[in-house]
């Protein structure tokens, strides 16, 4: 019997992560009483500690922020070694609704039709209802990629097309080509996903010489994907630009998260002073005065 979708995200999300960051997963998930921890990001695919983990805490119950997800900073000695993380928290349900597009946000589905494991679930239900929601951010993204995308192409192309769009409407700032490189260093994962997904949308597939595929859309569901991806175009910018301004407040360990994000590329260590911590742009006048000193000095 052929893989389905649902057979590939589940055997996606069970992939093995590491011991550390499995318990560290443990640990934020019941801290927080969420249902779910995601973690995604380079590490996963490299297995490494360093830099900073990449995790989404998904909590039971409505989402109670207007604007999501909450964004912090975590650094903490965990199993021997210093853990930094980027914790990103919602709620499982509003995180569900937005894999299935129906809401005007990009970022969900966009974020988790590329490579995520599911480091801890606090039970069975809360497993399937991951499991059911990445499968529908992969149906998303394949809805739309075969309406951004070329007529007739290969699967990398409509990829290429999908991310070069969103990176666009989310007002992200990426290096030109970097769907290129998301696309290499997770061939694997993405191998065999767009006719998958389409196949789970009930799209049918021509396929041609070449490894070439065509979706066979009708003119009139074509148009309504199109309208409603136009109806994100103008908004992703608008929304991204909100999350970032909400960030600028609640993004709980901003300043630690900024000096050892400074320390890693500069070599220069800032003191993260209890001021700073507390108002980290009140904070920021003095920090780049402190900054602009260390530099003259080491100079």
């Amino acid at each position: 019997m052929s893989e389905s979708l649902q057979d590939r995200v589940r055997r996606t999300l069970a992939q093995e992560v590491r011991s550390e960051v499995a318990g560290y997963a443990r640990m934020l998930g019941e801290e927080a009483g969420a249902s779910a921890v995601l973690f995604y990001g380079s590490n996963l695919r490299t297995g490494s500690l360093e830099g900073v983990l990449d995790f989404y805490v998904l909590l039971p119950g409505p989402q109670r922020e207007r604007i999501w997800p909450r964004v912090s900073y975590c650094e903490r000695p965990f199993e021997g070694h210093i853990l930094r993380a980027k914790i990103a928290t919602m709620s499982l349900d509003k995180f569900a609704q937005a894999a299935t597009g129906r809401s005007r946000d990009t970022t969900i589905w966009t974020r988790f039709v590329q490579p995520s494991a599911l480091a801890w679930a606090k039970d069975e239900p809360s497993r399937s209802a991951v499991e059911d929601a990445i499968g529908h951010a992969a149906r998303t993204a394949a809805r739309f990629a075969a309406v951004l995308g070329p007529e007739r192409a290969r699967a990398k192309d409509y990829w290429q097309a999908l991310f070069q769009a969103t990176y666009r409407a989310e007002f992200r700032v990426e290096k030109p080509g970097r769907e290129d490189s998301i696309l290499s260093v997770n061939a694997e994962h993405f191998d065999g996903l767009l006719p998958l997904a389409w196949d789970a949308e009930g799209v049918p597939i021509e396929r041609g010489p070449d490894d070439t595929l065509k979706p066979g859309m009708g003119d009139r569901r074509r148009a309504k994907i199109m309208k409603a991806w136009r109806a994100r175009q103008r908004l992703g910018k608008p929304l991204n630009i909100l999350r970032l301004a909400k960030a600028t407040t609640t993004f709980e360990g901003a300043a630690r998260y900024g000096a050892w994000k400074l320390e890693r590329h500069t070599g220069i260590a800032l003191e993260v002073t209890p001021f700073r911590e507390k108002h980290p742009l009140l904070a920021m006048p003095g920090a780049a005065w402190e900054l602009w000193r260390k530099r003259r000095r080491s100079g």
